[in-house]
């Protein structure tokens, strides 16, 4: 994010740990799908983070600036 200081980036909160890159067309960050899963079995099982995953994280849309999250499992 420090190479694009001039850009609006769309964050996922709580998900630093998961950020793999950035799409440089459309100046999208990019999650890794299995990261932002292991991030969240920190605080509940796998079946519900992946559930909330699916639901919450993967499906939200922010307009033209919503994160890529990578599918890596």
């Amino acid at each position: 994010m420090d190479t694009y200081p001039q850009q609006e980036l769309i964050k996922a909160d709580g998900f630093d740990d998961a950020l793999i890159g950035i799409d440089c067309q459309s100046m999208r960050l990019i999650y890794s799908a299995k990261k932002c899963i292991e991030i969240l079995m920190r605080h509940t099982d796998e079946e519900d983070a992946r559930l909330f995953y699916q639901e919450e994280i993967a499906s939200a849309w922010f307009g033209d600036r919503t994160p890529i999250f990578c599918e890596d499992y």
